[in-house]
């Protein structure tokens, strides 16, 4: 008789849990314990659950299997980022960012950029993640644990710490994974688990415009990036290829409805270049945004490795930031972090096993 493959616990929000445990002779209040202790404890193995007696765990075991992401290095930059390097049960790996803007705002916060896919299909032109290729899409477990076994390795260190704000602009283009990212919101908003709130969280696409407008119906309370980098189709045909699928007049309009039904700004993420750091571009992107509750993020793109895109001057960046200004469009630079480790924007991509020096491998 072939063994029933085991299912991540990790995966399932609260009620799944309840109806698999009542299809298997648990009390439902079962459910309840388990989530709790999965998702607001991190627990990371089966004799940590005080509370739910031994052979109750037993059944769990059989059932489901409880096993933290393998950390395979941890990477701090002096701005106090850090990155950590993932395995998978597969053996892919990706990378997940934590951000610490502790005291740098009225409202401290800690930050984690996570990854949706190992890699991913998109291509633009000055993303590592997208050099390596697609290799697949993560489970919705392997999406909260990122989260849940962050927090439990700072919590070593402080055990009040806790992620305040999750942006889904890792490795990957999270609506390509759709259902998994929105179930991994789900589960780690819950009351039971980090309760990290909807309106903290966000979501940057490279323009996937049906799921745009998925996003206004199923959830308009998790906020919207889009990574746009182009006022032209043009210019964002050659930087963001998917552009070609779905070009700028359908990707603005999706961006209109969502801010109509959701009644919040788009945040519009321009990674500036050579390419597209002129003064016409920014004239262009003025006239793109006229009208809109929109918000710019200048990005200066980040040295990658093989992509051959440059940087451009101080100056550049600071006269397509005034453009902007001049037309009445909200803008600001984004602070870097992380460059130093290669943790900044479009700087994620899986390691190889051979580059992990042992060394800086956590205990």
């Amino acid at each position: 008789m072939q063994s029933m493959e085991k299912l991540d616990c990790r995966g399932y929000l609260e009620d799944e849990l309840a109806e698999v445990c009542l299809q298997n002779g648990l009390k439902k209040y079962r459910a309840n314990q388990l989530f709790n202790w999965i998702n607001q404890k991190s627990a990371q193995h089966w004799d940590e659950i005080k509370n739910i007696g031994k052979a109750d765990r037993d059944t769990l075991n059989r059932i489901f299997t409880l096993k933290p992401l393998e950390i395979m290095r941890i990477q701090q930059s002096k701005d106090g980022t850090r990155k950590f390097l993932f395995q998978l049960a597969d053996g892919e790996t990706i990378e997940t960012v934590l951000m610490d803007y502790t005291n740098l705002d009225s409202r401290d916060r800690q930050t984690v950029c996570v990854s949706t896919q190992v890699g991913c299909p998109v291509g633009c032109s000055f993303c590592a993640t997208g050099m390596a290729g697609f290799r697949r899409n993560l489970t919705v477990g392997e999406i909260t644990g990122q989260i849940l076994d962050v927090t439990r390795y700072l919590q070593q260190e402080d055990p009040e710490f806790k992620v305040t704000n999750i942006v889904y602009m890792g490795m990957g283009e999270p609506f390509l994974n759709y259902e998994a990212v929105m179930k991994a919101i789900g589960i780690l908003n819950s009351e039971n688990g980090q309760k990290i709130g909807m309106r903290r969280v966000t979501i940057s696409t490279s323009g996937i415009v049906p799921k745009i407008l998925k996003l206004a119906e199923d959830n308009p309370q998790v906020g919207l990036a889009v990574s746009l980098h182009a006022a032209s189709n043009k210019v964002r045909d050659r930087l963001v290829p998917i552009n070609k699928r779905y070009p700028l007049a359908q990707l603005m309009e999706a961006c209109r409805v969502y801010s109509t039904q959701t009644n919040r700004r788009v945040t519009f993420e321009m990674a500036l270049n050579e390419t597209n750091a002129s003064k016409e571009e920014a004239m262009a992107l003025v006239s793109l945004l006229h009208g809109m509750l929109a918000h710019v993020n200048l990005i200066p793109v980040n040295p990658v490795f093989g992509s051959g895109i440059q940087r451009p001057s101080k100056e550049k960046i600071t006269d397509f930031k005034r453009t902007l200004e001049a037309g009445n469009i909200p803008v600001s630079i984004r602070e870097e972090k992380g460059l130093d480790i290669d943790a900044a924007c479009g700087q994620l991509r899986q390691r190889l096993e051979s580059e992990i020096d042992e060394s800086v491998k956590p205990s």
